[in-house]
């Protein structure tokens, strides 16, 4: 995508300026919003594109990968009909998991990263998936090409950390992980919510 020169001038928006990758729905760009080391939730602002404070952790769970969303993506009505007990989609951008072999510890990042599988997972009966993949070219996890080629332990880190990461003492949780999908669901999930952005907002 050629941008012309005024692009430039400005940071363009993580959401809306940046690209989800030329193979996408397979290998997608991803925004990272929150490392391993992270004990404070941090959010894109939809309105300025910065990177935002949502709240403190509560618990000591902290977010077993890099954790971030893909670009120019949407969980419309598209996403929410490929999960059956939500009644729609999140009205985000999809949110993603990236694992790499080696530390990184800084967020505002941009990754490229390939699609291995997905929790099928619903928050306050919306279609809140959090797609799973590994850092391309990783030298340990780069040659992975679905979830069963991921250890079932960091699937269950996954499972509980999104299950507990907004838990408050007394309530019962919000959300729930309906399933664990494979990449060819996980892939139709991606390129449902590239369709439902372009239905939104439309694509350059």
């Amino acid at each position: 995508m050629v941008f012309p020169k005024a692009f430039y001038r400005w940071r363009p928006h993580p959401w809306h300026g940046l690209s989800p990758g030329e193979d996408a729905p397979e290998v997608v760009d991803v925004y990272i919003e929150m490392t391993p080391f992270d004990s404070v939730k941090y959010e894109i602002d939809k309105a300025t594109g910065y990177l935002r404070v949502d709240r403190p952790a509560r618990s000591s769970s902290q977010p077993p990968t890099l954790y971030g969303f893909i670009p120019q993506t949407f969980c419309g009505a598209r996403v929410g009909a490929l999960s059956p007990t939500s009644s729609g989609g999140d009205s985000d951008p999809l949110d993603i998991c990236v694992l790499s072999e080696r530390p990184i510890d800084r967020a505002e990042i941009v990754v490229k990263a390939r699609i291995v599988g997905g929790l099928q997972m619903v928050d306050n009966g919306e279609a809140d998936d959090k797609i799973i993949a590994v850092l391309k070219g990783d030298h340990i996890w780069g040659q992975a090409a679905d979830i069963t080629a991921i250890p079932s332990i960091l699937v269950e880190r996954l499972r509980h950390y999104f299950t507990t990461y907004k838990l408050v003492p007394g309530r019962e949780s919000a959300a729930t992980i309906e399933s664990v999908y494979g990449l060819d669901h996980a892939r139709r999930v991606v390129q449902a919510s590239l369709d439902d952005y372009d239905e939104v907002y439309g694509r350059e």
